[in-house]
């Protein structure tokens, strides 16, 4: 018997100490990864985090947020969060639903009368980009901070949307992302709730996540903010001056990079936030758990639930993209563009989450959260600290 017992007993020492060792190996090969973007050049600066609903499981702050004065990062430093933002106004429409103040399956032109598009496209199809509205190119689509306060969103998009008058496909027939979609989605929430974008993302997401207006904010403030870079020496440097222009929006050349001086998005609605890691972090702690103190669970099923045109998957949700890492499912957004790139992921069926942040322009989805989340997701479960 006591044979037995020593037998189950060294058994259980070494399941231990090989656990131990698995995350020691994890925690060494996760901080190679990180380091090895900012040393080999592909970023200035990386904040990336992996946590559950209570804590931060492991994080790691690397390299520059600005590189001429030699200034690291930590994490309050902000970036340009991009797309990411589209959570937040999705987030924003579905509160406003589940006051009863809007039908998702209503069509838009019901609560905005002056909506450019087909008298048919829904609510629901603007969130899950079925609604076959168009999406220019949102390169140029940015104004330098000083011009911040003289800047008229809904004027700029007026004339966007008399240039771009078509729909790509009838409504609910197929799937095109777009960031008009979105900044009408921002008119929306204006128009249903009385106050400005900002003003009802402020006081219904951000406040309430415990959230500091230093950590999640629609102001960049230059003592916190991260200078966003291009790499110098890159094809799509070299036809930059083409999308944007250079001279007014970038500076000289430092090092490897290019810098952007301090701007805005046009379209606050579709990408108009600044966040930090900390702020995205206390941001997906406070939607994650049931019974969240943003959305009851009725409507956070609905947020998370992947959309389906002519009975196929669509690989969006309202808002969120899909996609499975080892077999656990997740939802995933990234935001770039000029000078930042940034992705936000949750898994709700084990309740942790993830971001990566990233002061170098970014063009598309990386989906970088699949390299890094995979040290910490192990099967259909997660390791701990």
């Amino acid at each position: 018997m006591k044979s037995l017992f020593f037998f189950a007993f060294t058994i259980m020492v070494i399941s231990i100490l090989t656990l131990i060792n698995i995350k020691s190996y994890n925690m060494k090969n996760i901080n190679s990864f990180l380091k090895d973007q900012v040393e080999n050049h592909q970023t200035p600066s990386v904040n990336y985090a992996f946590f559950d609903t209570n804590s931060i499981i492991y994080e790691m702050k690397y390299g520059l947020k600005n590189i001429k004065y030699n200034e690291p990062v930590n994490e309050t430093t902000m970036y340009h969060l991009f797309s990411v933002t589209k959570t937040f106004t999705a987030l924003a429409v579905l509160q406003l639903a589940q006051l009863g103040k809007i039908e998702l399956s209503k069509p838009v032109s019901l609560y905005l009368p002056e909506f450019p598009y087909s008298r048919e496209i829904t609510v629901k199809q603007l969130l899950s980009h079925t609604s076959g509205i168009p999406n220019p190119l949102p390169l140029k689509w940015i104004h330098l901070d000083i011009e911040h306060d003289t800047f008229s969103r809904d004027q700029f998009f007026a004339k966007i949307f008399s240039t771009n008058p078509k729909l790509c496909f009838d409504p609910n027939t197929g799937l095109k992302y777009s960031n008009l979609g979105y900044v009408l989605l921002g008119q929306l929430i204006e128009r249903v709730s009385g106050t400005t974008f900002e003003n009802y993302v402020t006081e219904n997401i951000i406040k309430p996540s415990g959230i500091a207006s230093t950590e999640l904010s629609f102001q960049i403030e230059p003592t916190s903010h991260a200078i966003g870079y291009h790499k110098w020496w890159s094809l799509t440097n070299a036809i930059f001056g083409l999308l944007i222009n250079k001279e007014k929006f970038m500076g000289k050349k430092e090092g490897k990079w290019k810098p952007f001086k301090y701007f805005y998005n046009n379209g606050i609605a579709y990408g108009g936030m600044f966040g930090s890691a900390s702020g995205l972090i206390k941001y997906a702690q406070a939607l994650l758990p049931n019974n969240s103190i943003l959305i009851n669970d009725y409507y956070k099923n609905l947020l998370f639930t992947e959309t389906t045109v002519n009975d196929r998957k669509t690989g969006m949700s309202l808002s969120w993209f899909t996609g499975t890492l080892k077999g656990n499912k997740y939802f995933c957004h990234a935001g770039g563009g000029g000078g930042y790139y940034v992705e936000l992921r949750v898994y709700p069926q084990l309740g942790v989450g993830s971001i990566i942040m990233f002061n170098r322009s970014g063009m598309k989805d990386e989906r970088l959260l699949d390299k890094t989340d995979a040290f910490f997701i192990t099967g259909n479960n997660r390791m701990g600290t």
